[in-house]
């Protein structure tokens, strides 16, 4: 499941991964920059089977029979009945969630088979990969009757190698999606939003030489303006082998040698370099070259770190303007993956003045961070260890630690990710806070470039906050969730609340806000009501004035999503309405509440953050 590790810990530990991964099949690769390669398209309508009973797997309902589904055979088979037939069952669209494309399976969770035929023609010399932007949850991939991968976690890529097992003309995959909820599965069996299944990502078949790049780092190195630091990794590379990078608007071009594991360093100056930043998101075009293998890419060069509680983006201090979102496609909802479903969301993010987002609670789809690199928005990027799971479970654990490399593997030269999040709103305990602590280091061990957050649960002590969650001490940044107004307290009374930071890092002030459903309207004491929900961020923004080592906010939520738990009628009608905007597109008044303060904000860069606070405190 893990391949091409740099790190001898990670790579130990990867290997008792291996040793525990699912039996049968190959194992999946990972490649980076899909989208810049040779690609066949495999998207579109898909063949699919509903198996509530699990029948498609033959006679044992848990491995993988080859007389089963995966067969893919016909009604003119010999050898007795064949009780199923693809090429007369209904189509779904891939990329796309089954739950919002049929009625009928809305609220369906567990196995499903999807089958696609094929043309394709081999070329000599080149090695082959189906490649999957994210299946949720567990995929089975099986390419003209034979096993090619299996993979768990539903929001990350990964790749399985067809070379061998591909024809010169016609071809089929059938893939088996699970999306089954389990106690050791990341997420676990509760959530608060929809268990979209199904293949929600693109699909295509890559092209790569015998010997390839499969990985590469580029960044600026902390402290410079103009020094970039990095590798390039080579799969079948013998030592020796010659490697370039060139970045021609800088005019560079730089060769270095790989070393016996296939990884070419590099480091060199480029004169001239401007680095990112939401102000001036620059974008370089980057070319490696290793034998036959050419792969190109747009890379933003900046650097983040913490000072005291401070954050600081290319060694100035940075006040994050946010919000939370779901992946969760506007107007016709479903799973987002597409590039105007990135270019919507993050376009409101924009209008509402703001530089940030926590893309809660799993990996997006790449367009999201490529559109982020483009526009100028941070990034929060997080896997989905969420609320109460088994801490003691080695499976868990292997499925948080393998989404957390995949995560950061596809998404660790985008220049808009400055902080990789372990967790959201974990319970305290010993045994969790170490599982988180674990994942920590491994983040630490694949990219020290970044910081490291978390989103933890805010407890009070009366109207006052100690941010002493024992997670703390293993992060960079903090992010506390507090609802105070909402699940708790009075709207009025928000500003008298305080917070104390024992540990003197930067806050982010993760989630906060209330529900309202677009459309209605009371006082400001009418709970649901848009006035209620803009009356509750007023209050919330006078209460951050009394935070100093307060870094930025990330409110919750840009868009209304689909939640099995919101189930009030006529109110929620199973979706969580605390969004600033309606699934629909419409904007409440608490979307132009968080642009008005934000705005203000950004019109005054002169300020610090506590100047700020400080003037508003005046003027009101």
């Amino acid at each position: 499941m893990l391949l091409m590790l740099s790190h001898g810990r990670f790579a130990a530990f990867c290997l008792t991964l291996l040793l525990c991964a699912v039996a049968y099949g190959q194992q999946t690769k990972l490649l980076v920059d899909v989208d810049h390669r040779t690609q066949t398209s495999l998207n579109g309508p898909w063949h699919y089977i509903v198996d509530p009973y699990r029948g498609g797997w033959g006679n044992n309902p848990e491995k993988a029979d080859l007389n089963g589904y995966a067969k893919n055979a016909h009604t003119n088979s010999v050898g007795g009945p064949t009780e199923y037939n693809f090429e007369k069952s209904p189509t779904l669209n891939v990329p796309g969630d089954w739950n919002t494309q049929k009625k009928e399976l809305l609220f369906y969770e567990g196995l499903m088979w999807y089958e696609k035929d094929f043309t394709y023609h081999p070329k000599a010399g080149m090695r082959t990969f189906l490649n999957f932007g994210a299946v949720n949850y567990r995929a089975d991939v099986f390419v003209n009757g034979q096993p090619v991968c299996t993979h768990e976690g539903g929001f990350t890529q990964f790749d399985c190698e067809v070379t061998s097992t591909l024809k010169d003309g016609d071809n089929f995959v059938v893939v088996a999606v699970d999306d089954t909820r389990t106690v050791e599965r990341v997420p676990t069996l509760k959530t608060d939003w929809w268990n979209y299944g199904g293949i929600t990502r693109e699909v295509s078949l890559v092209e790569v030489p015998e010997k390839y790049i499969d990985d590469y780092s580029l960044q600026l190195k902390k402290g410079s303006e103009n020094e970039i630091d990095g590798y390039v990794h080579v799969t079948g590379a013998s030592a020796g082998t010659e490697v370039s990078v060139s970045v021609p608007a800088l005019h560079v071009t730089k060769t270095a040698q790989t070393d016996g594991d296939g990884r070419a360093a590099f480091s060199f100056k480029a004169a001239g370099l401007q680095r990112w930043s939401p102000e001036h998101p620059q974008l370089y075009d980057v070319a490696m070259q290793a034998g036959s293998d050419e792969l190109k890419d747009q890379i933003g060069f900046r650097t983040v770190e913490v000072q005291g509680d401070k954050i600081l983006l290319n060694g100035e201090p940075l006040f994050l303007r946010g919000v939370c979102m779901h992946a969760e496609t506007p107007y016709k909802t479903g799973r987002a993956w597409s590039q105007q479903d990135a270019e919507t969301l993050l376009g409101w993010v924009h209008e509402m003045h703001g530089n940030f987002v926590r893309l809660a609670h799993y990996p997006y789809d790449e367009n999201f961070t490529r559109t982020a690199d483009r526009m100028g928005i941070l990034v929060w990027s997080e896997v989905p260890v969420y609320w109460s799971i088994d801490w003691a479970s080695p499976a868990a654990f292997a499925s948080a630690s393998q989404q957390l490399h995949e995560n950061i593997r596809r998404d660790h030269n985008k220049a808009s990710v400055i902080l990789w999040s372990m967790s959201n709103e974990t319970p305290v305990s010993d045994a969790r806070t170490e599982f988180i602590h674990k994942l920590t280091v491994l983040a630490r061990e694949q990219d020290p470039t970044r910081l490291i957050t978390s989103a933890v649960v805010t407890h009070f002590t009366g109207k006052t906050a100690v941010m002493n969650d024992p997670l703390g001490q293993y992060l960079d940044v903090l992010g506390y969730n507090e609802y105070i107004g909402w699940y708790m307290g009075k709207v009025d009374e928000i500003p008298d609340y305080t917070w104390e930071d024992p540990m003197g890092k930067p806050l982010i002030m993760s989630e906060f806000g209330g529900g309202a459903k677009a459309g209605m309207h009371g006082d400001v004491n009418t709970r649901f009501s848009e006035e209620f929900q803009a009356k509750l961020l007023d209050e919330q923004f006078a209460m951050f004035k009394k935070i100093p080592f307060l870094a930025g906010l990330t409110p919750w939520v840009l868009m209304d999503f689909r939640s099995p738990t919101r189930q009030l009628p006529g109110l929620q009608d199973f979706f969580n309405r605390k969004g600033f905007i309606s699934d629909q597109g419409e904007k409440k008044k608490a979307f132009f509440t968080v642009q008005r303060y934000y705005g203000e904000l950004q019109q005054k860069p002169e300020l610090n953050v506590e100047e700020f606070y400080a003037k508003q405190g005046m003027k009101n």
